[in-house]
This record gives C-alpha cells, structure tokens and sequence, in this order.
C-alpha cells in the first residue's frame, strides 16, 4: 500500500491522547465551602480536565467535602468513574490540612500510598505519597509527591524534599518521580538566590516544569510562582508534552472577586504525551479502503512498468 494511504488509514484506525497531572491550592476547601453552588460549578469544571488532580489546603473535620464533591463531580462529567485518596489531617497545631487526590479511576489506580516518617519534624505537612498506574508501555507507573510548604520554612522544607524523593526512589524502585504543590517557591517566601541554591535546582536530574516568572496567582496585585511541578526520570520527562498554569478566570469569564471565591491560587498541570494509547473501530476505515486505493493504482502501475 501507498506511504499517503497507510498514513491515513492509521490516522483512522487509531489515536493518542494526553494524560493530565494537576495540582490546586483549593485554598482552605471546607465543607461550607464546597456547599456554595457557584463554588462547586467552579470547582468540578476544574477538576474535569485532570486524570489526577492533587487538592492541597483541604480543611475539612466533618469528611464529607470531597465525597460531596465527587458526587458533583461524576454528574457533570459523564466521561468516567472518579475515586478519591486522602491522607489524614497534618499540621503543628489544631489547625490541620489534608492533601486528597481525585483520579479517574478507569484510566489509572492507587498502587501505594504512605505517608513520609518526618522524624526530624522538617514539614509542617509531610508528603502523603502515592504510586499510581499510568495507560503507558513507557511509563506504567508513576509516584506523585505533593507538598505544601509553610512560607516562614520554604527553603528547609524544600531541601528536606529530597530527602523524600530518595525514600520513595528506594521504597519502591521507581525513580519516575513527579513532586508538586503550593511551593511557596518565590516573592518573599523565597528569594532568586536561595531558589537557585536548592538541592532540588542544584542536583542532576530535576526538571522545574513551571518556570520561574510565570504568575500562579489569581490576585492581579500579586505576580509568585509559588506553585511548581518537578520531575524526575527519563521516561517521565521524555512523555513532558506540555506544563502550565490554568487561568480559570479568565476560561470561565469570573472577576477576580468571583475567582476568589474558589482560590487565590490557579491550577498547575502537566500533559504526559501519549500516556494513554486508545483503539477506534475499524468500520470506518475498512469502508474508506477502497476509495483510499484506486486513486493511487495508476501511480503504483506506473511504477511496475
């Protein structure tokens, strides 16, 4: 068969799509919270777009946001199951938060889960690590690492997270590592120097997937790169399709009083190419064969005499 022929025929008979990894500073997401109607229209058109989506600031006694909230959710999008993995309350004093991650479960699973043993008292919310399953021959399994830093101790905390990528990189094998979340990683919280001086800037390997300078927050006063996703791991960097944050704002045409409502902070997101391969029938393009050959019999007669 002609080049241009097989081209299009595969073009028909099959496609990719992205994998997409997000992470949101719900900015403390209580029960209250997510009740308010205009909050959760907001909230679930959000957590739509993500395969896996990291919450971070959930302040939530009662435990009733987030299954709330998926039930919204799976009304709204009718495209698939979601399940939910939540780490218990953290923090230093009565005010605790919890990191939840809300994944489609028809196109990846929680394999493991722990959360990190911080002996040294280094965090002020440990990592509440998990391994998930990824639709991918290149990349069959991934370790998320979320984090959300206390800005008085943004450097020591981020330093303290390598620490944490090697224990999972030990734990299980896996040096696929994506760790993301609310950094505080810029302005006052932390300074161009000291950002520069990270273990995490400073070693081999780490690729800092939302620039320096790009604005993840919603204030117009305001212009921080506090949120960040970083990877580790040829498979995992060489799948990087694209990194962004998402200006939901302006996507759902809120004021910025409106935006407030949900969060002073925008989504980050990374799109692993080809992470999910999908088959379409083939009717369609068993049916257009023939009219895909007899344009190029000529050309292909032509070419035996």
């Amino acid at each position: 068969m002609h080049c241009p022929a097989v081209f299009l025929l595969l073009l028909l008979a099959g496609g990719a799509e992205a994998f997409r990894i997000c992470a949101f500073n719900a900015q403390r997401l209580t029960l209250a919270k997510v009740a308010r109607e205009h909050v959760m229209d907001t909230l679930v058109r959000i957590l739509a777009r993500c395969d896996i989506m990291v919450l971070q600031e959930v302040v939530d006694s009662s435990g009733s946001a987030i299954p709330l909230l998926l039930r919204e959710l799976k009304r709204f999008d009718g495209s698939g199951p979601y399940d939910f993995l939540s780490s218990p309350p953290l923090g230093r004093s009565t005010y605790k938060e919890q990191y939840v991650y809300i994944y489609r479960s028809h196109k990846t699973r929680a394999l493991d889960h722990y959360l990190y043993n911080d002996e040294d008292d280094l965090f002020a919310r440990e990592p509440f690590v998990a391994q998930f399953t990824l639709p991918s021959k290149v990349l069959p399994s991934l370790v998320l690492v979320p984090l959300h830093t206390t800005p008085k101790d943004v450097e020591k905390e981020l330093n303290a997270l390598y620490d944490v990528f090697l224990d999972v990189s030990q734990r299980w094998q896996n040096k696929d590592v994506i760790l993301l979340g609310d950094f505080n990683a810029d302005c006052a919280s932390l300074n161009k120097k000291h950002l520069g001086e990270l273990v995490l800037r400073t070693q081999a390997g780490f690729h800092w997937a939302i620039a320096d300078g790009e604005d993840t927050t919603v204030r117009a006063s305001t212009h921080c790169t506090y949120d960040r996703i970083v990877l580790h791991g040829e498979r995992c960097q060489s799948l990087l399709h694209a990194a962004a944050t998402f200006d939901f704002p302006r996507r759902f045409q809120l004021t910025e009083e409106e935006a407030l409502n949900i969060s002073d902070h925008y989504p980050v997101e990374v799109e692993l190419s080809q992470a999910v391969c999908r088959v379409q029938p083939l009717g369609l393009a068993v049916l257009l064969l023939p009219s895909l050959l007899l344009p190029l019999l000529p050309l292909q007669l032509d070419l035996v005499a």
